[in-house]
């Protein structure tokens, strides 16, 4: 009898599971994917968006063709609640979606299924800091929309440079706990490079706001990384990338305001400053996107399934206890829920046991540090074990866990942008192995150095580039498709 395997969410996580599963399994299974997007998009290239170099339809396609094509059954639709027991007219799991598309808006209905994988990601929680987000005070480049939007704010500024008015562009994290240091990163070298481009930089005051311990951080804990031969540490590499393009910055800072022109944040001394700004692109915290989940009788389980953040709990280990005991055996291997074995989280959807870089907190009780980094390549390594683990369970007729992805045991490859052009671009490129530093495996720098690695120049520009048309391809599902990796 065939099974049905539902997929909620379509992003880098959902979107590696449904291509995966439809591949492995045979026709006689169904499998479903719901997400209130209609599109696809890679997220990565987001940055290029907000600085000009892309148009956003360069960086989304329709998921509703791709999906017919692969013979997934597709509805444009948000996922609301999860019942794993079913309930009183079905003992058969499912989700109650509501639709978001013009035909169906406001329509509800259940999805049944067999196996079910959370792969939500996350809800962009600007509400978290007061005035953050683009319909409001600062910019994003979370969303190609938000990225457009983040341009036009941005052309403006530049206008007014052209014109020799001084600007001042802040660019970080919009909360004491946000993660997506990366991006943030990215972006304010992209604009530092369009700046400098347009000669202008002059009349630029580029400030990096963080909420890293030290630059370079990345939510990581930092890094030692092999560059030229030489062993040094992600602090120095980020900080002379942000010193070559005229950037300077303020670091433990943790925002808790935003208002028109003025930025307010906490230092992890205790101490609030302000600052003022022509242009402000904050990256917000994460959160779950608020699924609620209920047993048979009606009753709310979702304590039992999820983190109070929203996040799923899985295969970690989540006891509370100091942080130089947390250990790399801690973090999740399989993404199984830890209540329901045919469920699964994938990508930013699961919940980390702890952060990766050191907890710091203020006089004031501010926790200012980052949380761990899930996106890109990790999210599709998991989405892809995470598939294969069900496909090898539907054809066993048991569960089945021996695909495994522990972000103790992955290495992460980023290349961030720093300028776009046939020959003055250039890209610091990093790799890091594995993700979650194992101190015991490797006690001098917690990662294999011969696969920790950074560099800054043209070529990673170029790789960068050639990975976004790749990686589309991919995701369009074309010929060949599976054999391009995550």
């Amino acid at each position: 009898m065939g099974k049905t395997v539902l997929v909620i969410g379509a992003g880098i996580a959902g979107h590696t599971a449904a291509m995966t599963l439809r591949k492995r399994l045979g026709r006689e299974h169904k499998v479903v994917v719901a997400s209130p997007n209609a599109n696809y998009q890679w997220i990565p290239s987001n940055i290029w968006v907000g600085v000009g170099r892309m148009r956003p339809e360069q960086v989304v396609f329709p998921l509703a063709t791709v999906y017919r094509r692969k013979k997934i059954e597709f509805h444009q639709a948000a996922a609301k609640v999860i019942h794993p027991e079913g309930d009183a007219s079905s003992r058969t799991p499912f989700v109650e979606i509501e639709y978001v598309d013009e035909a169906k808006r406001g329509q509800a209905a259940r999805l049944e299924y067999d196996f079910l994988v959370n792969a939500t990601g996350p809800k962009l929680n600007f509400a978290a800091t007061e005035g953050l987000g683009p319909d409001k005070f600062s910019q994003s480049v979370c969303s190609h929309n938000h990225a457009t939007q983040a341009w036009e704010r941005l052309q403006a500024c530049i206008e007014k440079m052209q014109k020799g008015e001084r600007q001042r562009f802040v660019i970080g994290t919009g909360h004491a706990m946000a993660t997506c240091q990366g991006a943030g990163f990215e972006y304010a070298l992209n604009v530092a490079f369009e700046i400098r481009r347009r000669g202008l930089a002059h009349l630029a005051d580029i400030v990096w706001l963080t909420n890293e311990y030290e630059i370079g951080d990345f939510g990581m804990g930092g890094a030692y990384v092999n560059r030229g031969g030489y062993i040094t540490s992600t602090k120095i590499f980020s900080e002379s990338v942000l010193v070559e393009y005229g950037i300077r910055w303020i670091k433990r800072a943790g925002v808790y305001k935003v208002e028109e022109g003025r930025v307010h944040f906490e230092t992890l001394d205790g101490a609030k400053s302000s600052l003022e700004f022509d242009f402000c692109m904050l990256i917000p915290a994460f959160a779950g996107v608020g699924l609620k989940a209920v047993d048979a009788a009606g009753t709310d389980i979702g304590g039992e399934l999820f983190l109070p953040n929203g996040l799923m709990k899985v295969d970690a280990d989540y006891s509370p206890k100091p942080y130089e005991t947390w250990s790399v055996r801690d973090w999740p291997s399989t993404y199984q829920s830890v209540k329901y074995p045919n469920i699964f989280a994938a990508g930013i959807s699961f919940a980390p046991p702890h952060p990766i870089s050191k907890p710091f907190e203020s006089p004031n009780g501010t926790k200012i540090y980052p949380t761990p980094p899930r996106t890109g390549m990790p999210s599709g390594i998991i989405g892809k074990v995470v598939a294969l683990n069900i496909v090898d369970s539907v054809k066993t007729g048991a569960i089945s866990l021996k695909h495994r992805a522990s972000m103790g045991g992955m290495g992460a490859a980023c290349i961030v942008s720093a300028g776009y052009g046939v020959l003055r671009g250039q890209a610091a490129t990093m790799t890091v192995f594995p993700i979650v530093p194992d101190f015991e495996k490797y006690p001098q720098w917690g990662r294999d150095i011969s696969y920790t690695v950074g560099e800054l120049g043209l070529a990673g520009h170029w790789l960068k580039y050639f990975m976004h048309y790749m990686f589309m391809y991919k995701a369009r599902g074309l010929p060949g498709w599976s054999f391009i990796p995550e």
